[in-house]
């Protein structure tokens, strides 16, 4: 009679070890009464043999999207609310500035000047609404259809608050087809499967933005310091080096946002499902980037939509035509500027979190 105290330990691990792994397998010990049962138990454990008894494996959750299931793109509520708030402001300020009574007759011109603001918060607004109303979807057709549906509704609200609280005329019309075109781009940039992407690109849009606007009240002191004359020439050389400065330091801002935000989005996946899609440099540079490539696609938006009022607004005066020309080079000019040194900021920022490659050591030749 074999003892239950002499049973093999190793062979109790083999079988033990496995079912604990398994969860719920249950395990048969052979009776050691039963010789044929222990010798039966054996030889089925042997390698190679046809009875040999397969350990369960534990099973590994994967906790990553499926392959071609859009993002979740976190914080997306509080970037629409944001979003809405400055497109709202954007649109008030535009308006009073249009009908105010020292405007007068330059009434066009303040609105083609305004006009970018106007487009690229209706593009930021398109995309974040979107993303806030269809980020539990995961049907990529479905999505796609329902961000472009979400921007158009974005679109058609702000074009009837424009033609409510704007004078009725064709700036008015302009300024509210073209706001409303570019809800329904914004829209359908959101429908893209990097969500998160998307995401870090609006935020920081309005990252840049808001910074533009709190500049504005440096640039005097600025273009005294980089030698504001009396001539027009001087004035003309100091407004370019604070124009630079400006989208220098405006691309800092926007590449820090887009690399924080994607940071914490990945950090919060993986405290909520305890693994988080990776995303390579290349989705970072596509971030950091783009808030100028949104700028870009604003000004194909205005040069587009809103030719009829930029024509107008040139055809008043030849120094108006002359202003309209300047202001549109500037702007093609901030966004390139804003382009590369966001992408260069952001591309840095994740270079420095990635440690050393492991170094892996020779086999000895046997």
């Amino acid at each position: 009679m074999v003892s239950p105290w002499n049973y093999p330990l190793s062979l109790a691990a083999a079988e033990v070890l496995p079912a604990l792994m398994a969860g719920n397998a249950v395990v048969h010990r052979p009776d050691p009464a039963d010789p044929a049962s222990v010798e039966g138990e054996t030889m089925s454990n042997q390698p190679g043999s046809s009875t040999a008894a397969e350990p369960d494996q534990p099973e590994v959750v994967d906790a990553t999207p499926a392959v071609g299931r859009p993002e979740y793109a976190p914080g997306a509520l509080p970037l629409a609310l944001l979003s809405i708030a400055w497109l709202a402001a954007m649109l008030w300020s535009t308006r009073e500035a249009i009908t105010s009574t020292a405007a007068g007759v330059t009434a066009i011109s303040l609105s083609a000047y305004a006009l970018p603001g106007v487009i690229t918060a209706a593009l930021v607004t398109g995309a974040t609404v979107a993303l806030a109303a269809t980020n539990r979807l995961g049907r990529v057709t479905l999505r796609f259809l329902a961000t472009v549906g979400t921007g158009l509704l974005v679109g058609l609200v702000a074009a009837v608050a424009i033609n409510l609280t704007y004078a009725d005329n064709a700036t008015t019309n302009t300024i509210a087809g073209t706001t409303a075109a570019a809800a329904v781009i914004g829209g359908a940039a959101a429908g893209a499967r990097q969500a998160r992407v998307v995401a870090a690109i609006a935020a920081a849009t309005l990252a840049a933005q808001v910074f533009v606007v709190l500049f504005s009240r440096a640039r005097d002191p600025l273009s005294d310091l980089f030698g504001a004359g009396e001539t027009q020439q001087s004035v003309l050389d100091a407004a370019k080096w604070v124009s630079r400065t400006e989208s220098l330091l405006a691309g800092l801002i926007a590449g820090l946002v887009a690399y924080l935000y994607l940071a914490w989005s990945r950090r919060r996946a993986e405290r909520r499902h305890g693994a988080a899609g990776p995303l390579r440099w290349p989705a970072y540079l596509v971030a950091g980037a783009g808030a100028g490539l949104l700028l870009l696609l604003t000004e194909v938006i205005i040069r587009v939509g809103g030719r009829g009022l930029l024509d107008l607004a040139a055809a008043l005066s030849e120094a108006d035509q002359v202003a309209q020309t300047a202001l549109g080079t500037s702007r093609v000019d901030n966004a390139i500027w804003l382009l590369f040194v966001g992408a260069l900021t952001t591309l840095i920022a994740f270079g420095r979190t990635l440690g050393p490659r492991p170094v892996e050591e020779d086999e000895p030749a046997s």
